[in-house]
């Protein structure tokens, strides 16, 4: 749970001092839940609950947000939300390793512990050979984790809601997706079986909170006092129960910075052994190179490559086209890492270096079309990255070949 020291200290004071809390709208406080989650149902149930054993008046707001599209809600949508419309979102999503929602939001504690799982008709076809279609939803954790499984074909679909009818249809022979996105389809379709499976992956493991806005702010200790409340006395577990992983997706997820850590394993979008063999294909068959990161070797001192200003300014153009959706505008991290900060690049004890990263990009990235992209666009990208993280713009420039050979441990640089 990440709570802003100030949001306590004041509900502190209120709750000592039996002053009043902030003076909603008549209607109360007002709770959005994102448009189109399939936990909508739960994510209002709990509000209801939650915040009528907190004492505090209730009023729901489905039109929170102005728009939903197949990429789901912007940080530029959320804060508009959240100052106009909303004091409360219900049914935020929360990873330890993916959470781009920075300091400007404090957070409930979790009321569902839930995540991406494996899913197949409960009794699949015989596979017939040749890769496997595995369906997984546009620019979500499903793409990021479905992207890394060995020898398998991608089928994106727009929404979670059609990933899960993909294998329903026979479309695709598994799906990693949202589990509440399976539960609100078996409601819809009872006669569907699944079988479900743990998606092992760092960026399985989720959980959904309330979030507050500044205007709600103040109510969130009174709403995780409720939230322990009805923990302990049942009707959490009640409320949940339809929407609980199955035990067999329970295995423990692996530890992300463990996984960055260790030598030959890929970077945090899910655990691969560099003797694994990938059959993740581009357009036409040809089958995509292994793409893992190396090793730092801390004997080996060499400079970094060049790049130059206009690479830098082509390398964010296309970050804002082709990344941003995911590792954030500003390379916060939202769904996938960070690229920017002492988790990407340290101030010293790098574990990566800068021919690994780039390698990795270049060959398995954007996650939606891996390895498409120009490799001097690559170049450009991974320019910009170097550049937003502290590394000096020269006269040389960067290529492919120089950006794939470079052994430099991937250090924050010292100037921009």
């Amino acid at each position: 749970m990440t709570t802003r020291l100030n949001s306590f200290a004041l509900a502190s004071v209120l709750l000592a001092t039996g002053a009043s809390m902030p003076v909603f709208a008549s209607a109360g406080v007002r709770v959005c839940t994102f448009p189109g989650s399939p936990s909508t149902v739960l994510d209002e149930a709990v509000a209801r609950e939650a915040f009528r054993t907190a004492g505090i008046a209730l009023a729901l707001a489905p039109g929170g947000f102005a728009s939903s599209d197949d990429d789901g809600v912007s940080l530029k949508e959320l804060d508009k939300a959240l100052a106009r419309k909303c004091d409360v979102i219900a049914g935020f999503p929360r990873s330890t390793v993916a959470d781009g929602s920075d300091s400007k939001l404090t957070f409930s504690r979790a009321y569902l512990h839930s995540g991406y799982v494996s899913v197949t008709l409960h009794e699949p076809a015989a596979q017939t050979g040749g890769a496997e279609i595995v369906a997984a939803t546009y620019a979500s954790p499903a793409q990021l984790i479905a992207v890394q499984q060995p020898n398998v074909r991608l089928d994106l679909e727009n929404t979670a809601e059609l990933t899960v009818d993909a294998v329903a249809t026979g479309h695709a022979q598994r799906a990693i997706v949202w589990y509440p996105a399976v539960v609100a389809y078996t409601k819809t379709h009872p006669e569907r079986r699944f079988r479900i499976a743990q998606a092992a992956s760092a960026y399985a493991d989720w959980h959904l909170v309330f979030a507050f806005g500044k205007s709600g702010a103040a109510v969130q200790p009174r709403i995780d006092a409720a939230l322990r409340k009805m923990e302990s006395d049942g009707r959490l577990a009640t409320l949940t129960r339809a929407w609980t992983l199955p035990r067999a997706a329970h295995a423990k997820v692996p530890d992300a910075a463990a996984v960055a850590a260790v030598a030959g394993f890929a970077y945090r979008d899910g655990p691969r052994h560099a003797d694994t063999a990938w059959g993740i294909t581009r357009a036409g068959g040809r089958e995509l190179e292994q793409g893992g990161f190396i090793k730092v070797d801390a004997t080996v001192s060499v400079d970094a490559p060049g790049f130059d200003r206009s690479q830098v300014a082509h390398g964010k153009t296309l970050y804002s086209s082709a990344c941003a959706k995911c590792h954030g505008p500003d390379l916060q991290g939202l769904n996938a890492p960070a690229l920017r900060g002492p988790s990407f690049a340290p101030a010293a004890n790098a574990k990566l270096t800068i021919g690994g990263v780039y390698g990795y990009m270049a060959t398995n990235m954007p996650a939606d079309r891996p390895g498409k992209m120009k490799p001097q666009d690559y170049a450009d990208i991974m320019a910009f990255l170097l550049y937003s993280n502290g590394y000096s713009a020269g006269g040389s420039k960067l290529t492919d070949d120089n950006a794939r050979a470079s052994s430099r441990p991937l250090n924050a640089g010292t100037s921009q």
